[in-house]
């Protein structure tokens, strides 16, 4: 019996021993996946978008656009809205830096105000990837965008076109500042002077604002009244408002927009505008992280690349 026992006995010990022992295999285990997951997260490559301001529907589609192509690419993204202060898009800037993000894109208020921001997060060893405003840093890694110079001589020659070379305009400008801004006034004004019969009245920004664009528009049409023949808006926003304001005061005359968003793509089929120039938000999107994604992997990147504008009538 006392044998018996003492074999029942060591028999337990070791069945003990056993089970301990693979509760232990399985703990490594267990931890080593942990630890493996942990690392394959710490690969993913982490990706900043600040934007100038998402409040437009075209800097919104080119957010989405971004979004959808990093989850296609299993990037962490971060998008900021700068809300259109210069102060929050350097900020914001600093403080994508600081997170040590693998690479930015960035889409600049200012052509020149960023500058050194941008210059000092290259030299940091992060990629800058410009989209759709450019900006004048000497080490801008990259820059997606449209050719906007192209784009406003697209937008003053419909206008042209559609009052038969001669009359009087108004063209509604982007913040002061912003490349869009400048390169498509740059555009508009190539045409204007080779047709000097077409005269500008007057000429204001509208920031891009559909509520601000309509104000002015009224304010233009107490002003000048029936000389106003059409309407040059360097976005579709504004050429919207500028819209609204004449049908209030049952105005037909040519207006022309960029950027091809659906309240303006409808209101060319609708026969309310002459034309808008289509800038694809989400082919530039796209490509500025693709393109962000290959800098922050090493590779080489090109140093512009366009995408071209689109004429919708």
């Amino acid at each position: 019996m006392v044998k018996n026992r003492r074999k029942k006995g060591i028999a337990l010990l070791i069945f003990a021993a056993f089970t301990l022992l693979i509760a232990g295999c399985g703990a490594v285990s267990s931890a080593g996946d942990s630890e493996a997951n942990s690392k394959a997260d710490d690969k993913r490559l982490k990706i900043g978008f600040q934007a100038s301001g998402l409040e437009t529907e075209y800097i919104a589609k080119l957010a989405e656009s971004i979004e959808k192509a990093a989850e296609e690419m299993d990037v962490e993204l971060t998008i900021m809205d700068g809300n259109y202060d210069l102060a929050n898009n350097i900020s914001q800037l600093e403080t994508l830096k600081s997170q040590q993000v693998d690479a930015i894109v960035v889409n600049a208020l200012d052509t020149e105000a960023l500058n050194s921001t941008v210059n000092s997060i290259v030299d940091s060893g992060i990629p800058v990837i410009g989209v759709t405003a450019s900006l004048t840093a000497e080490k801008l890694t990259s820059y997606v965008g449209s050719p906007d110079v192209v784009g406003g001589e697209m937008a003053a020659k419909e206008v042209v076109k559609a009052l038969g070379g001669k009359g009087n305009v108004v063209i509604f400008e982007g913040p002061i500042g912003i490349s869009a801004q400048i390169d498509r006034r740059e555009g508009i004004y190539k045409v204007l002077d080779d047709n000097p019969d077409i005269k500008v009245i007057s000429e204001r920004t509208a920031n891009w604002s559909r509520s601000e664009a309509m104000n002015l528009m009224e304010n233009w049409i107490q002003k000048h009244g029936d000389d106003i023949n059409g309407v040059i808006a360097q976005n579709d926003e504004m050429a919207l408002g500028a819209l609204n304001a004449l049908k209030a005061k049952k105005m037909d005359i040519p207006v022309v927009g960029i950027d091809g968003i659906a309240d303006a793509q409808t209101a060319v089929k609708n026969g309310e505008m002459v034309a808008t120039i289509f800038q694809n938000a989400e082919e530039q999107g796209k490509k500025a992280l693709e393109v962000a994604v290959k800098a922050a992997s090493g590779e080489e990147v090109e140093k512009i690349y366009d995408v071209p504008f689109e004429l919708i009538k």
